[in-house]
């Protein structure tokens, strides 16, 4: 049996350019026992991840279907095309796809929720999510906040429905020594809370001279063509505060990793509810200190091994910053908490798919 993955078209597959699907489906094909039986499709990228199972299409402006229904059908005619009649299809973050499959054959599908279903097309509803277990072999939550939205009004047929956290590769044997250097990392959007993490650091930086306060992340959203006129006034207000505020833009994954290692503190300022918090589990393999919001998935990832807060605002979080800065034993503390509290491995998470993988063969005489 072969499987078949199905990255959203936004997502780019790519050695510069991954974000969270992407990494999360990287991470897991580094420690899989199916490699050899596995194709990524997704969009045409230049320098692909796993390049021997990556099947990069380029979008036809002829087409008349939508980007991830292009992607869709392409893959099927591909599959359609190989000898090998026992495929496994994997579907991620595209719940709408799964009437478009079942239409043309009958292999087995499994679904992944990176994102709140209920605002999703194709799984709003308690009529298409019931459909989704009808029709999938499988369905994946990133946490049990999102297994939770799934099941919302629907009391039956939880046994489809299962949580599997994201994987993080922990690059690192031993607890690395830490700079003073404050981090966030995520896009700079509203939900993200970045303009809070601004404000704070623009009221503090004076009283802490020796300290840096950094920021990696993208002024684009998903779509491109679209001006981010909030990331580039945030940006504007951080760089007024001087040197001490060093503002990175995109950068890839080893650079992120690279500055996770050395920072004592990461700000999660999120104001919505995260479905699950790569950020947070990446922070806790790199051994930071974490301050993050009580939302989402991310109280399952921080209890007491980080600062949670609550209704986060400027005031709340100001003060947990200070309290850390003026507390080294403290400080201290959360990052050798964090560090040894890392449970979220790519290795076990990727076992634990390979798992279900093998129950949906066998369910299928494969």
């Amino acid at each position: 049996m072969k499987i078949n993955i199905l990255l959203p078209y936004k997502e780019k597959f790519d050695e510069n350019k991954a974000s969270s699907v992407s990494i999360t489906v990287k991470n897991n094909l580094m420690h899989t026992k199916f490699l050899n039986r596995i194709k990524v499709y997704g969009q045409n990228v230049e320098n692909a991840l796993f390049k021997d199972n990556f099947v990069g299409l380029n979008y036809s402006i002829f087409s008349l279907k939508s980007k991830n229904a292009f992607l869709l059908h392409r893959m099927l005619k591909m599959i359609s095309a190989d000898n090998c009649k026992q495929q496994l299809i994997e579907i991620h973050n595209r719940p709408y796809l799964i009437n478009q499959i079942s239409r043309y054959n009958d292999f087995p599908v499994s679904l992944f929720f990176h994102n709140d279903p209920l605002t999703m097309k194709g799984s709003k509803s308690i009529s298409d999510r019931q459909n989704i277990i009808e029709k999938c072999a499988a369905i994946f939550c990133v946490s049990e906040y999102i297994k939770q939205q799934f099941m919302k009004d629907i009391s039956n047929e939880k046994k489809k429905v299962h949580v599997l956290y994201n994987g993080v590769n922990r690059k690192i044997a031993h607890f690395p020594e830490k700079k003073k250097e404050i981090l966030f990392v995520g896009r700079l959007v509203t939900e993200k809370g970045v303009d809070l993490y601004v404000e704070v650091v623009k009221s503090i930086a004076p009283n802490y001279p020796d300290w840096n306060f950094d920021i990696i992340g993208s002024l684009k959203l998903g779509d491109q063509n679209k001006t981010n006129y909030f990331g580039k006034k945030v940006i504007e207000k951080f760089k007024s505060i001087g040197s001490q505020a060093r503002y990175y833009g995109f950068k890839d994954y080893s650079f992120v990793e690279e500055k996770m290692n050395t920072a004592s503190i990461i700000i999660i300022p999120s104001l919505w509810q995260e479905p699950f918090g790569l950020v947070a589990a990446e922070a806790m393999s790199n051994g930071i200190c974490i301050i993050a919001s009580k939302v989402g998935g991310i109280p399952e990832i921080i209890r007491d091994n980080g600062v949670l807060i609550e209704n986060i605002n400027f005031q709340k979080l100001k003060k947990s910053l200070i309290e850390l800065l003026n507390d080294d034993k403290l400080r201290n503390f959360y990052q050798k908490k964090a560090w040894k509290d890392f449970e979220f491995s790519a290795e076990y998470s990727s076992k634990k798919l390979d798992n279900y993988r093998q129950i949906i063969f066998n369910q299928n005489d494969c």
